[in-house]
């Protein structure tokens, strides 16, 4: 079958909206409630819509005056509506109310739900494009005592509050669809919220599985679906494993990130977080407690070796999780872009730290060919914030000479540019590195790692090598194709 016919073939075999709707309609047992705040009942109604709904919808309500909500849910510590603790507490209320009326003993076969959203949608100014949450609580044994969840977070990119709320009322169906017939096959769940809505049009960037059915989910390699399948440009855990909304995390902080392979993470890692964090932490405009240190991969990083290795990615965040940092996921290949995103969130300074070729690399002009400005446009955009770089040195492995933005070698063509962006402050040298530890390389690690030879212990922070050993890390590959030969 040619490409064209099988993709043909795999959108023939979408359900329509109302078949996801009338199968659960239908479904004598799928009983529960819709509390939907900020953008219509739109879920609700594609169900009424259907028909068929008398057995499955036990209420369906939106409680959008502040004054009622608050008295319905309570009032947030922060005083903000379109949260995720927002949607937890809708969610737990909402349930536990369906518990308490419905009867046990005269409905023994029902499976409970509730599915909630707290959505705002694209302002009158249109300066705010919308976000919202939406989640599920749900069983799928009428005996299950502890339920499961689904969670997400979505941002609308629509330029019509009506479309975004077309939108949203198909997610929300292709939600509750996924929950009941497609939770053991969370991969394709995440695949199946994009029936019949366009990528162009919603963003999906956080999903937590939460409960007894999703025991295995990993909630980091859901993360990575999500980048994997153009959901969304960037995603970020922390160190429980669970997925991290960046724009709360990031929201208003001073960021300092390391970008890096971290296959393994190696002492130099940590000596270049902790060198340029204590200069960062001491900088006149940044606030100890309002601080975040980010660490972030890119895709392309992960692709290094072809295909992403998902085991491979699995060991780099176990390792980075265990040192208790946030990891971030994206698909910024330049660092302006990395700078981009976080000015979407923050307008507070901010760090890079980087080694001298991640310097080099950053004036190479073949990198912003694409940009109609070139480098100068690339430049205005990741020096013109409240931005530093901390560069950590390296030693020449030819000449023993120790590499620093003082004798650091960018083509001809750019010294006078970076000479102007060194002596204006934007790029600080780390000066009490480690010198007995310049030697250390991921890779060289690695290689030692995988060649099963001796001396790689030395070069990890405290604990590392023990955890790489005792669960195998970046070896489980190489140890299969050793028994299969």
């Amino acid at each position: 079958m040619s490409t064209v016919a099988s993709e043909q073939s795999a959108f023939e075999n979408i359900l329509s909206i109302k078949a996801k709707t009338l199968r659960i309609n239908l479904n004598r047992n799928i009983y529960g409630t819709f509390a939907e705040i900020g953008a219509g009942q739109e879920t609700a109604r594609q169900f009424f819509r259907a028909g068929g709904a008398s057995g499955t919808i036990a209420k369906a309500m939106s409680a959008y005056d502040k004054a009622f909500s608050d008295a319905i849910y309570g009032i947030e510590d922060d005083g903000r509506y379109v949260t995720q603790a927002r949607l937890k507490r809708m969610l737990v209320h909402e349930m536990n109310l369906v518990e308490e009326r419905i009867s046990r003993e005269n409905n023994p076969d029902y499976l409970f739900f509730t599915y909630a959203n707290t959505v705002a949608t694209i302002d009158f100014s249109k300066r705010y494009k919308g976000h919202g949450w939406v989640g599920i609580r749900f069983q799928l044994d009428p005996k299950q005592k502890e339920y499961d969840e689904i969670i997400l977070h979505v941002r609308f990119k629509q330029n019509e509050a009506r479309l975004q709320q077309e939108t949203l009322g198909t997610l929300g169906v292709n939600l509750i669809h996924g929950a009941f017939f497609k939770h053991s096959e969370p991969r394709v769940l995440l695949k199946e919220l994009y029936d019949h809505i366009d990528k162009d049009i919603l963003e999906i960037d956080m999903i937590n599985f939460i409960g007894p059915s999703f025991k295995d989910v990993d909630n980091r390699l859901m993360s990575l679906q999500l980048i994997r399948n153009d959901m969304t440009d960037a995603v970020m855990f922390g160190p429980d494993g669970n997925n991290l909304l960046p724009a709360a995390v990031l929201y208003k902080k001073n960021i300092l990130a390391l970008r890096g392979s971290f296959r393994p993470v190696t002492k130099v890692n940590m000596d270049m977080f902790q060198k340029s964090y204590d200069i960062f932490i001491r900088e006149q405009t940044v606030e100890y407690e309002n601080t975040i240190v980010v660490f972030e991969i890119t895709l392309s990083n992960l692709k290094a070796s072809g295909e992403i290795d998902e085991q491979d990615f699995m060991d780099r965040a176990e390792l980075l999780s265990s040192l208790g940092h946030t990891v971030l996921i994206s698909k910024f290949q330049e660092y302006y872009k990395l700078v981009e995103y976080f000015n979407n969130y923050t307008k507070a300074r901010l760090g890079l730290t980087m080694g001298i070729n991640n310097l080099i690399d950053v004036f190479d002009e073949k990198y912003y060919r694409h940009l109609s400005g070139g480098i100068l446009e690339a430049f205005g955009k990741l020096f013109f914030k409240d931005l530093k770089v901390y560069l950590y040195p390296m030693k020449d492995p030819d000449t023993g000479q120790i590499m620093t933005s003082n004798n650091v070698k960018v083509h001809p063509r750019m010294k006078e540019l970076y000479k102007f962006f060194k002596y204006n402050g934007k790029v600080m040298d780390i000066i009490d590195y480690d010198p007995d530890i310049m030697h250390i390389f991921s890779r060289e690690v690695l290689k030692r790692i995988t060649n099963g030879e001796d001396g790689w212990e030395e070069m990890l922070p405290e604990g590392i090598a023990e955890m790489i050993k005792k669960k195998q890390l970046f070896q489980r590959k190489e140890l299969a194709e050793k028994e299969k030969a």
